[in-house]
This record gives C-alpha cells, sequence and structure tokens, in this order.
C-alpha cells in the first residue's frame, strides 16, 4: 500500500465522518430560517453540543491537513 492510497482512504474516512458530525448537529435547521425568519435564541454550547461541535472542527482540520498533504505528495 503507498502512501498516496492511505492518504486518499483515510480522506475518505474524514469526509464521511465530517459529513456525519455535521448533520448530527440540528440547531436552527428549520425551514422559516431558511428565508431570513429566525426567532429562536442562541446561547452557549454545553455538554454533548459542545463535545460534538469540537469533534467536528477537529475532523475538518485534519480533512484540510490531509488534503494539503494528499496535494503535494
Amino acid at each position: 500500500m503507498t502512501l498516496q492510497s492511505v492518504l486518499t482512504i483515510s480522506q475518505v474516512v474524514l469526509a464521511i465522518l465530517l459529513m456525519v458530525s455535521i448533520l448530527i448537529q440540528s440547531r436552527g435547521a428549520s425551514l422559516g430560517e431558511v428565508f431570513g425568519g429566525s426567532s429562536t435564541f442562541y446561547g452557549t454550547r454545553r455538554g454533548s453540543e459542545k463535545s460534538l461541535f469540537i469533534i467536528t472542527t477537529v475532523l475538518a482540520s485534519l480533512f484540510v491537513l490531509i488534503a494539503l498533504v494528499n496535494l503535494f505528495v
């Protein structure tokens, strides 16, 4: 297995995990807000919501890093 194939496989796995973690976050996902109507209050993130946000940020950072490494290899 070459380095190129390992990077490609890890990038695909990270992309799937990143999509799942983004889709799990259902904050403010109503149809009315798409057209500008927002009547909800957003407080600070707590508990599992904060953990999911951190996981999503780490996954996105790893995805970009691996994409850059894959570009230059």
